[in-house]
């Protein structure tokens, strides 16, 4: 009999969700055949058979939380196909209570529970810093009351029970969960609603949101750019551009051009804090922010400030593929040093963007929208304009040197040709 496990995904990554079964008991497989689709925090992974033969059992179902090295699923050699059913439904006669066991799982996934409260002796969901205080203090994660609605255990809901606050812990989540049900609106049938369970993704993306507002001391500075240097750069070259590289001049290149000629005048933006140290990077990987399907996905261009105008494009254009076609890799999401988001495609003409963490800087662009503009003190034009948005972590970016960068990046951005002096 082989064994189907879950494989090790990356040394960030310990769990995963069981997205979806391409195959069921009883289905013929090869080597190399794809049998599921685990869905981790970053990227969705599949996982395919490393022996021919016939599924004989799926342990785990979709929907299922599973951990590395754990068996989801066993497949036993062809030959032996002919003498498995038997045992089966020998034991179907005599147990008809078996059926109802059997069934159970397939109604867990309507149930409102969250997944660390169903008793089936898995471990909850957790977070790392959580998982790790609780091997240094021996304490069973089954047994810790956490706050969050989804289940997820975090490393102040350890340090509680610790503490001996679980008690605390499970009177409030005792006194909200009247609160929740109470707002739920689906027993009644004249405003009908659906429930539907969020992905492991998007909750990633929800608890390191909460996560760097709770950890970060984040604030954010605005300032404007006047585009008028940029879409004329653009009007001119595009064509030649085009034909050339086989790839648009976008607005993208110039701004992660600019981004890395502020980081090398301004290190700490580019920098993490590790407890009392701060890491200072001397490399520049920049995050491009990318809308897929499953939420916000930010891949990595490496390298950025030895690359030149059409190759940012072209990577650019190709991590984005990757995120809308949910391929993207691991390595493609890991390790960037600042990130740069665009929430003008969307419309957006002024946001506060959140860290990436442990990033301590993010700058998010916005709609270009003509506005009057003084010249000087007799003439005002109508020019494109930009609201731009820096958010920083204050615990080791002073206000004075957030504010000078995103200057450096608005003079960048309104002389593009300076650009090419910032290697």
């Amino acid at each position: 009999m082989n064994e189907i496990t879950v494989p090790a995904m990356g040394e960030s990554i310990t769990e995963g969700t069981i997205f979806k079964w391409h195959v069921k008991e009883g289905d013929s497989v090869n080597i190399g055949d794809v049998l599921l689709e685990l869905e981790t925090d970053k990227v969705n992974l599949e996982i395919s058979a490393e022996a021919s033969g016939v599924v004989q059992k799926i342990l785990r179902q979709e929907g299922d939380n599973v951990t590395i090295g754990e068996v989801i699923g066993q497949i036993s050699p062809e030959e032996g196909v002919g003498n498995e059913p038997a045992a089966p439904k020998a034991a179907e006669a005599p147990a008809p209570a078996q059926a109802e066991s059997e069934a159970a799982p397939v109604e867990q996934p309507k149930s409102p529970a969250p997944p660390a409260e169903s008793g089936d002796g898995s471990t909850p969901p957790a977070s790392p810093a959580a998982r790790k205080l609780a091997r240094e203090r021996g304490i069973d994660l089954d047994q810790v009351q956490g706050r969050d609605p989804i289940g997820r255990i975090y490393h102040e809901d350890v340090k509680n029970h610790s503490n001996g606050g679980s008690k605390t812990a499970a009177t409030e989540s005792k006194s909200v969960a009247p609160a929740v049900a109470s707002s739920a609106p689906a027993e009644n049938p004249a405003k009908p609603t659906e429930r539907q369970r969020m992905s492991r993704r998007r909750q990633t993306i929800a608890n390191r949101l909460v996560e760097a507002q709770h950890t970060a001391a984040m604030l954010t500075t605005f300032n404007e750019v006047d585009m008028t240097a940029i879409l004329d750069v653009r009007k001119r070259r595009k064509d030649a551009f085009k034909e050339k590289h086989d790839v648009s001049l976008g607005f993208m290149s110039f701004f992660t051009k600019a981004v890395v000629g502020a980081l090398k005048r301004y290190p700490l933006l580019n920098a993490e804090i590790d407890g009392e140290d701060i890491i200072l990077k001397k490399f520049y990987d920049i995050g491009i922010a990318v809308s897929a399907k499953e939420g916000l996905v930010v891949p990595v261009v490496r390298d950025a400030d030895r690359l030149g105008f059409a190759e940012i494009e072209k990577e650019i254009v190709d991590l984005a593929g990757k995120a809308r076609s949910n391929t993207l890799s691991l390595s493609e999401l890991q390790g960037g040093t600042f990130t740069i988001t665009n929430g003008g495609v969307f419309g957006s003409l002024l946001s506060t963007p959140i860290l990436n963490t442990p990033q301590v800087g993010i700058l998010g662009m916005h709609k270009i929208q003509l506005r009057p503009v003084a010249i000087d003190a007799e003439r005002s034009e109508n020019r494109p304009m930009m609201y731009i948005a820096l958010s920083y972590d204050h615990r080791i970016v002073d206000g004075a040197e957030a504010v000078r960068f995103l200057v450096t990046v608005k003079e960048l951005l309104e002389d593009p040709e300076s650009l090419l002096l910032e290697g």
